[in-house]
């Protein structure tokens, strides 16, 4: 999975640095264009456009993460969901679905307290981490942490003949 993630990091940050050149290639071609172009209205747009753009590149990239943990979160609370979520979002080495929560769990948290501190702790060192990494390298770092603390938990549980489920990483 580490390598598959760093892998897949490598050729996001070629395409990602390709575009990039390709988009300000365009860009100064098309700015002719912006002057005749009527301009897209929506405040609210505009302000969250503004906010956007205002967040560094780690800001960027951690803000996927955090919507992805609150959007499994509230999927906790959701009656119907619970088998599947218990299935899917929990690391157990006695479960037959092995491999995909070792993924997954890395995103449930069924504490409010406990995902609101992880965010926190992730967003505030988000900046410093991916400007040293980059944005591609830093995904693939924190999932792959995610599926070898699994691992490890899994291997944990195995010593100790304690398979009861576990959530997060």
């Amino acid at each position: 999975f580490t390598g598959s993630a760093f892998g897949s990091a490598a050729i996001w940050q070629y395409e990602s640095l390709k575009s990039r050149v390709q988009t300000y290639f365009e860009e100064a071609r098309a700015d002719w264009l912006d002057k005749i172009r009527p301009q897209k209205r929506g405040d609210f747009r505009k302000q969250v456009n503004s906010w956007w753009n205002n967040l560094t590149e780690g800001q960027r990239a951690v803000t996927g993460i955090i919507a992805a943990n609150v959007f499994v979160f509230c999927l906790w609370r959701l009656p119907g969901m619970r088998r599947i979520m218990f299935t899917y979002f929990t690391s157990d080495p006695s479960s037959r679905a092995l491999c995909s929560p070792m993924l997954l769990s890395t995103f449930s948290h069924f504490s409010l307290f406990h995902m609101a501190a992880n965010m926190y702790v992730l967003w505030s060192f988000s900046s410093s981490i991916v400007s040293l990494l980059g944005c591609e390298q830093f995904i693939a770092v924190y999932l792959s942490a995610g599926v070898i603390s699994t691992f490890v938990s899994y291997v944990a549980k195995m010593a100790t003949g304690r398979f009861e489920p576990s959530l997060g990483a």
